[in-house]
């Protein structure tokens, strides 16, 4: 088991991509995740750019574990799936030139407005089915493990996400386990762990405060689940997430 962060972390400080890449040296860390590459120079692509991006952590000493986009194969490209499907494929190539282990991409973030009122997440199966085998397919044929993240709302459940990992049916295929996000559809993160870590290829450490949807709204800081409840990021092992219940789960299952 090898620990690292998440580019994300460092999102709402003033620091650049390379900035972020020294921070994560000096803090001690030996792996990195890139979410992307937000704000990418004039005239440059996520493709163009992550041979720079490599360099950098080469330099400092750091593996490039995993690297996340954003992708929805229902409402992506313009609605188009085969183009969602290209336009994912072409990120899986910027995994490779990381020489990252894994790719997480998106499944979708629910139906538009004048469908979702009809049509659930079993209508949607299919169609996710077929984006996550096919990029999926293509990762392998890269030596890239391609994952979805339970989170979103819409492919989140641990139920949904057992069946859509097992739809896909394939050994390149995976997930990134986020331990906190559960908490974001008001599932039992325990249960949902032990549930999902047979299929999980990633994981996010991730703790939240939380308080009863019942009462009043704690103000700012606090979203809220999707049944009501207010949630708010905590340091690890500060929240209601049960970490280390859960990472005994983790170890105890051969991750």
């Amino acid at each position: 088991m090898r620990l690292g962060v998440s580019s994300y972390s460092f999102h709402q400080s003033s620091l650049d991509l390379f900035q972020v890449i020294k921070k994560v040296k000096e803090m001690g860390f030996k792996a990195v995740e890139f979410a992307g590459f937000p704000d990418l120079p004039a005239g440059e692509t996520a493709l163009t750019f992550a041979p720079r991006v490599k360099e950098a952590c080469d330099e400092a000493g750091l593996e490039i574990v995993n690297y996340t986009i954003w992708a929805d194969f229902i409402n992506g490209s313009n609605g188009d799936l085969q183009a969602e499907i290209k336009r994912v494929q072409d990120e899986v190539r910027v995994a490779k030139v990381l020489e990252a282990s894994g790719m997480r991409h998106d499944s979708s973030w629910g139906w538009p407005a004048d469908q979702a009122a009809t049509r659930g997440f079993d209508d949607a199966l299919p169609i996710l089915i077929e984006g996550c085998r096919a990029v999926t397919e293509f990762g392998a044929d890269l030596g890239i493990k391609t994952m979805v993240e339970n989170h979103g709302y819409f492919c989140q459940d641990s139920d949904r996400i057992e069946k859509l990992i097992t739809g896909v049916d394939h050994p390149n295929f995976g997930l990134l386990l986020d331990m906190g996000n559960f908490l974001v559809v008001d599932e039992n993160p325990a249960e949902a762990v032990g549930r999902l870590l047979p299929y999980t290829f990633h994981i996010h450490a991730k703790d939240f405060h939380v308080k009863s949807g019942n009462g009043p709204n704690p103000g700012r800081g606090w979203f809220t689940s999707r049944a009501g409840n207010y949630l708010r990021g905590a340091i690890l092992g500060h929240g209601e997430v049960p970490v280390l219940q859960i990472l005994r789960t983790i170890k105890n299952g051969g991750y």
